[in-house]
């Protein structure tokens, strides 16, 4: 990603938009969602955080992850 884009609100409302859209198709395998989604609880819940106490690594984390997440899915499922 570029840097500009990486700090673009219009980029992140879009990348958001599309992860709920992509997580609640039928079209989408679950075995790709649950790639995305476990590995985002798992970063939650479990208290090897980087900065405990503070969510600012866990949105971080979740970012990228979402990041990947859209990259894949629209790759891999290109009609939609």
């Amino acid at each position: 990603m570029k840097r500009r884009r990486i700090f673009s609100f219009k980029h992140w409302s879009v990348m958001f938009t599309n992860v709920r859209r992509y997580v609640m198709s039928s079209q989408v395998s679950l075995g790709d969602k649950l790639l995305f989604l476990v590995p985002v609880v798992v970063y939650w819940i479990f208290p090897f955080d980087l900065l405990p106490g503070l969510p600012i690594d866990d949105i971080g984390i979740t970012m990228l992850l979402m990041g990947w997440f859209t990259t894949r899915v629209e790759r891999k499922y290109p009609t939609l």
